[in-house]
């Protein structure tokens, strides 16, 4: 069986009905999109793509065939509408008749094969028979046979019976089906006048080899238009079609030659409501007015007050995001409020029946339903919470409305006003640099920090997502000058850059007293207790690993402020840190991160939930409502409502934006092509055949498992033989990644700059610290995970001296986040990590405030290997990391073996000569 590569997956049941038809075509076009870009290269595997998109939208009717030889089969057929076309044409290698022959007969197999399976696996449930006594007639055969896995049906049924049987399934089955052709009908709706009540449908004929071309049916009629010899027959079927399937349209039959049909307003909204889509589907176009794809509706909006302005909002609690908020409901058509005038002459049309009327020069459905609700709740108030009218000014509450009614947004004051405007940031006073602050705050810190005391005051949590390098830290050291409050702040951070806290609070705020709780000792070694010595501080600094061991004593401290520094640390909703942040009380909190987004959009819900518990919904409506569409379909609408509501508590500028700041030094990054030794080579291969060997055997998480490892594994040998064999062998002349590393090293040191070398594996960093100090006669600098943090802040202040190491090696987890290495003017990424956010952290502790020369990247890939196929992806994913989804290596353990072995498979051109 051709189709055999494309089997079903029999487990999941097959939809009788869809649960609408709109959400039906959109799921539709969404894995047309996927098919239509399928990479794979077989025949079969591209049609049972196809097939899938027709079966899982239900596109699929039943038939039948009969042979010359009078056997008799049943089918179900694909059901393409105009709209697949593209979709069905992009099968065929070439447009010749036997190439269109041979993919119909693929993909009508193919449709046959999956709904059978499914329906076999549905069991008895599946018939589409009802039990009844006596002979079984030619048509009960043909249904019975349609659920079974033989398709064939007795050799013993009539076959002049057969033949009738099948005139009449193929004559029904093309009464729904859009026909080819060169000239296809649709109709046009033209508004009444000031006077007029009726609406016309205009009549028309459009030229699909040039759609440009409307012509009306009058000139095909009298054949004043070329569109060829069959343009009356064409458009005479299509008007068959459309007295069928829309029977309110049956007059057009009643002409000799129909170019229009005249109908009321209620017949207009039944007809685009109920028929559009099968009159679509059957090839008619409708041409709609231009308002009616944005049509606006009767429905509810909320105008809601602030009880304080923004310049009065200073009490010391703030007012959160749990602070009622009174507000009264008003009548609107979309975003627009409604007269009483208004409203009244729309009572008026409702009392006439009429379904259709004109307001503001727009037209407008009226339903009795949405008129009725919006009497009953115009000029009521309510309250809601903060969070709950930020919500539904993004439609995502309706403040207890009827579901069926639309909530179509909100009109504030004040402050929260501010927060609905999407360039809240923009309007909220810069801070000067506040007293006893050492140092001069750029602008865009100015206004950073009247950012972070304005949503301070508030009571609402903020994320600070400046991009790396910009004075993060600085500006919340200014902040808790310039909206002192009484009580401590917490700091939480990784412990890496404890010390660089201690030094930047040092510098910055001198006069502040702070305590660092850090240490095996940290209870032990002091006589007063923890909270005691916590209200004494201005500022307590700690890291996320005691917080999720401390958290009771944490708890019991009276917080003015949580902060979280490197805030992508609480990305994950379950581990043991984010909960413990969460138990941790405190009106103003805030995060820093220059990745509020690295693996996934759910990331941010997790971080938003840390600082505004509620304002995204629980995690599974966040899943619903922004991830899957986002990651999974590229939903652009979805991504803007994200943005739109996360945007008053993020913000976040680059350092490419000139107007952000423009006397930061060039980054010039370029990626370093290292071929692969004969011996790299003969071990990359080793482990290609190892991994798909043992990908085919496993299934579920185990063969995630051994894709990874495999990946790991394969990186072990990018990097070097000794690497990968762990077996303390010699380095030289060994690997190409080593070789260009070593040619690098040889030009930095010569110039007298120095450089950081970053490595995801400690292993290796522990065998080229050694081998770098001999092969060099320098100092090199190792900084791991394994490093106390008296040593790590020390090997930090030698690096950024004058007389310190040339070199410093880094581990990616242990040094890629927190650090000031602007003595750097070269970064080298030993080996890539999958995600562009870890390795652009890492680039941006050199190239950052304080940086006063260009920055050279260099992004070490051995060609032919996995590396440089990753490294294409992610450049290519990059576009949409930076709007909201970052990238993870999630996606390549899902590849199928023959995909799999593709992406990590060695070319032939990969080893040096």
């Amino acid at each position: 069986m051709p189709f055999s590569k494309t089997g079903a997956k029999c487990a999941a049941p097959l939809a009788s009905s869809p649960e609408g038809r709109d959400e039906v075509r959109d799921k539709m076009a969404v894995m047309a999109a996927r098919a239509s870009t399928a990479t794979v290269s077989d025949l079969d595997d591209r049609v049972g793509a196809v097939a899938r998109v027709f079966v899982e939208s239900g596109r699929f009717v039943a038939g039948l065939a009969v042979g010359n030889d009078g056997r008799a089969r049943s089918w179900w057929w694909p059901l393409p509408a105009a709209g697949d076309r593209d979709l069905i044409s992009s099968l065929c290698a070439d447009g010749s008749v036997e190439a269109q022959r041979e993919v119909a007969a693929r993909l009508e197999t193919a449709v046959d094969t999956l709904v059978r399976c499914r329906l076999v696996t549905a069991g008895a449930g599946a018939s589409l028979l009802v039990r009844r006594s006596g002979r079984r007639t030619v048509p009960d055969a043909w249904l019975h046979s349609l659920t079974k896995a033989d398709p064939w049906l007795p050799r013993s049924v009539n076959v002049e019976r057969l033949r009738a049987l099948e005139r009449a399934v193929v004559e029904w089955v093309a009464s729904g089906a859009a026909t080819s052709g060169r000239v296809r009908l649709c109709l046009r709706f033209v508004e009444p006048g000031d006077r007029g009540d009726d609406w016309n449908v205009e009549l028309l004929a459009q030229d699909l080899d040039d759609p440009s071309l409307l012509v009306s049916a009058a000139q095909v009629w009298d054949g004043s238009v070329p569109l060829g010899p069959l343009a009356v027959e064409e458009l005479l079927r299509g008007l068959g079609r459309l007295a069928r399937l829309a029977p309110e349209l049956a007059s057009v039959l009643d002409e000799p030659e129909p170019d229009r049909v005249v109908l009321e307003g209620r017949a207009v909204v039944a007809l685009v409501h109920e028929r559009a889509a099968t009159l679509t589907d059957a090839g008619i176009g409708l041409l709609l007015p231009s308002w009616w794809a944005n049509k606006r509706r009767l429905g509810l909006r909320v105008k809601a007050k602030s009880r304080r302005s923004a310049s009065s909002a200073t009490v010391a609690g703030g007012i959160g995001m749990d602070a009622l908020v009174s507000f009264e409901w008003q009548a609107a058509l979309g975003e627009r409020r409604v007269t009483r005038s208004e409203l009244r002459q729309l009572e008026a049309a409702a009392a006439a029946k009429q379904n259709l009327v004109k307001v503001r020069g727009e037209w407008v459905e009226l339903r009795a339903e949405d008129l009725a609700v919006v009497r009953a709740y115009l000029g009521t108030e309510g309250e809601a919470t903060v969070t709950e009218i930020l919500r539904a000014g993004l439609g995502l509450d309706t403040l207890d409305a009827p579901d069926d009614v639309d909530v179509s947004g909100v009109d504030a004051t004040g402050w929260l006003r501010d927060l609905l405007d999407d360039a809240l940031d923009a309007r909220v006073a810069p801070v000067p640099t506040p007293k006893g602050f050492i140092g001069t705050l750029r602008p865009y810190q100015e206004r950073g920090v009247g950012w972070l005391a304005f949503l301070g005051r508030l009571g609402l949590g903020a994320c600070l997502a400046d991009d790396m390098g910009l004075g993060k830290t600085a500006q919340l050291i200014a902040a808790l000058m310039a909206d002192a409050t009484p009580g401590p702040t917490l700091v939480v951070c990784p412990v890496s850059v404890l010390g660089n806290w201690q030094r930047e609070l040092a510098r910055f705020a001198p006069g502040m007293s702070v305590l660092v709780h850090h240490g095996p000792d940290r209870f032990t070694r002091h006589r007063v207790s923890f909270p005691k010595r916590a209200r004494r501080a201005d500022v307590v600094l700690t890291s996320y690993s005691l917080v999720a061991r401390d958290v009771d004593q944490l708890v019991a401290v009276a917080w003015a402020r949580l902060a979280l520094d490197e805030a992508q640390q609480v990305k994950n909703p379950g581990t043991a840190q984010t909960r413990a942040v969460r138990r941790i009380a405190a009106p103003r909190r805030i995060a820093l991160t220059g990745t509020p987004v690295e693996n996934n959009v759910s990331e941010l819900w997790s971080i938003m939930h840390v600082l505004n518990p509620g304002l995204l919904g629980s995690a599974r409506t966040f899943r619903e409502t922004f991830a899957i569409p986002i990651e999974r379909e590229h939903d652009a609408d979805a991504t803007e409502r994200l943005r739109r509501i996360t945007a008053p508590f993020v913000l976040r500028r680059l350092k490419t934006d000139k107007s952000v700041i423009d006397d930061l030094p060039d980054k010039i990054e370029t990626t370093e092509a290292c071929p692969l030794t004969r011996e790299q080579a003969t071990l990359y291969q080793a482990v290609v055949d190892d991994v798909v060997e043992q990908s085919e055997q496993a299934e579920g998480m185990s063969r995630r498992g051994v894709v990874l490892a495999g990946l790991m594994r394969l990186k072990q040998v990018c990097n070097h033989p000794a690497h990968f064999l762990r077996d303390g062998s010699s380095l030289p002349s060994r690997s190409g990644k080593l070789t260009r590393t070593e040619e690098l090293l040889d030009e930095i040191l010569a110039e007298g700059d120095k450089v950081l070398c970053f490595t995801q594996f400690a292993e290796w960093g522990g065998m080229l610290a050694p081998y770098f100090e001999r092969r060099f006669g320098v100092e090199v600098g190792w900084l791991h995970g394994r490093v106390t943090r008296a040593k790590r802040d020390d090997l930090v202040e030698r690096f950024q001296s004058s007389d310190g190491p040339p070199v410093l090696l880094v581990s990616l987890k242990a040094g890629g986040t927190g650090l000031n290495l602007t003595a750097a003017s070269h970064v080298v990424h030993l080996d890539r990590w999958w995600n562009p956010a870890v390795e652009d952290q890492a680039t941006d502790r050199a190239y950052r405030i304080g940086q006063k020369r260009t920055v050279f990247v260099h992004k070490l890939v051995s060609t032919g290997t996995v590396e440089e196929r990753i490294d294409a992806m992610i450049s290519a994913k990059r576009a949409l990391a930076d709007q909201v989804v970052g990238t993870g290596d999630g996606w390549i353990t899902e590849l199928s073996t023959d995909d799999l072995r593709d992406v990590i498979s060695l070319r032939a051109d990969a080893v040096e000569d």
